[in-house]
């Protein structure tokens, strides 16, 4: 006998699928998706069926017009955004070109206030010495000075500041940005830029040409690498000292490149800021006199040339500061405390010193007058043994520092006494080496010669 559930009171559930779903529910798994879509007329004939999990939805059929709708739409959405990118593109090539064209106009505003036209001029006109020197675009002064980089300093004063270059095709430069020039003087600057272009000295530092498209013009000089006479005089070490030998040959060569200056040159020029710190040495350690920014040219008719005193304390001549009137004499003041430097180690002006012999040139011709000359050389200059030589050139120091310029030697007078220096330095060294030799032949060749033939084996019979 069966018993039902039902008949003892218990409740009977009946499973089913969900709808839209159809299968055994007892079963797992076996409740199946209906595809109502397969059906064509459940949607009827103007609709299209998309079936869903246990489910189906009906769209209307998009008619011709209502497509070419949508196309128009989604083409206009497109088409405005590339009109858009277009316009973008087209503003920013245009804003490029205005920026370009300022650009343009104010290089040529002030190549034309900075004297470009005249300097064209002057070179074009300067008897074959064009190729001498260059005008020089903003463009590639920028980028060979990495952008005018600290880095690149290689010192500053009160004319400017100098940076190290180097051009495309790998020469190096110095390139000095002056400070600001004032536009009544540019046309005197352009002149003396067309001068010191024209100017061949191998004692000279070579202006190698200028820019004149930027606020304030640049100069272009050669690059000299081994720093100043103040640096190498006043920090010298031992691996690399500074020999008597070597300081009359670098003041020789600085006396004769004013001396070139002053009489030899198309048109004299004064330096008007000798001093240590202005005089380079090159790769072999010989002198080029630089910073030609207070220079001035005159005409050769002209003994001295009124301005305002312009210098560096300690080499400024006495006679120009009280008169503003600046000499050749001048520049022989301030080579002769150069002198005194090269003697004495000494710097120009020193707080070391006492009150009253804070000048170098006091502290100098005091001691000169006391008979105390060899107690304020330096080290090195003491180890000379041509005493006379010391002392010719200390007098020379003391009469380029007489306080009245017209007893002061022309800097010929100064290039010719050097000069004889340094020839007799030289003939003094042929005789040495010439010695050298005559004892190397006579001490040690033939003595080993004698020695060689009485020992040699005798000959056999």
């Amino acid at each position: 006998m069966i018993i039902s559930p039902s008949s003892i009171g218990i409740p009977v559930h009946q499973c089913m699928c969900r709808s839209g779903f159809e299968g055994n529910p007892y079963l797992t798994g076996r409740c199946q998706d209906i595809d109502k879509c397969k059906d064509q007329t459940v949607c009827g004939t103007n609709k299209d069926c998309q079936n869903f999990n246990g489910s189906y939805e009906c769209y209307s059929r998009p008619t011709t017009s209502t497509r070419l709708t949508s196309f128009i739409h989604l083409s206009g959405v497109g088409s405005g955004f590339y009109c858009l990118l277009l316009l973008l593109i087209g503003a920013w090539q245009l804003h490029i070109i205005i920026k370009r064209r300022k650009d343009i106009k104010l290089k040529d505003k002030y190549f034309k206030r900075n004297g470009g036209l005249l300097l064209q001029q002057q070179l074009t006109s300067s008897d074959g010495n064009v190729d001498r020197s260059k005008l020089f675009n903003s463009k590639e002064l920028d980028k060979a000075t990495d952008h005018f980089n600290v880095d690149r300093i290689l010192g500053q004063g009160g004319q400017g500041t100098v940076y190290k270059g180097m051009l495309t095709d790998g020469k190096i430069i110095a390139v000095k940005k002056s400070e600001v020039i004032d536009e009544g003087k540019i046309e005197e600057f352009i002149n003396e830029v067309a001068i010191l272009s024209q100017i061949n000295h191998r004692n000279v530092v070579k202006l190698l040409g200028c820019c004149l498209e930027t606020e304030i013009p640049l100069l272009v000089y050669e690059f000299v690498p081994n720093g100043t006479l103040f640096q190498y005089l006043h920090y010298q070490t031992e691996e690399f000292p500074l020999t008597w030998e070597k300081r009359i040959q670098i003041a020789t060569e600085v006396a004769g490149a004013l001396w070139y200056l002053h009489s030899a040159a198309s048109l004299p020029i004064y330096h008007r800021d000798i001093k240590s710190a202005n005089i380079l040495l090159d790769e072999k350690y010989r002198a080029k006199v630089a910073d030609f920014g207070t220079s001035k040219s005159i005409s050769i008719d002209q003994t001295h040339v009124t301005t305002k005193v312009h210098g560096t304390f300690g080499y400024l001549d006495p006679e120009y500061f009280q008169s503003s009137q600046f000499t050749d004499k001048s520049d022989v003041y301030s080579f002769g405390v150069v002198l005194v430097e090269l003697l004495t180690g000494e710097k120009a002006i020193s707080s070391i010193r006492s009150e009253d012999n804070r000048s170098l040139a006091t502290y100098f011709i005091v001691s000169m007058v006391e008979n105390n000359l060899f107690d304020i050389l330096d080290p090195e200059v003491i180890k000379v043994r041509k005493k006379e030589e010391i002392v010719t050139v200390a007098n020379l120091a003391k009469r380029c520092l007489n306080l009245n310029g017209k007893r002061r030697p022309t800097m010929k007078e100064v290039a010719m006494v050097l000069e004889g220096i340094q020839a007799s330095q030289k003939d003094s060294n042929v005789q040495q080496n010439y010695e050298m030799v005559e004892y190397v032949r006579t001490e040690l060749i033939e003595p080993w010669k004698v020695v060689s033939t009485s020992t040699s084996s005798p000959d056999c019979f």
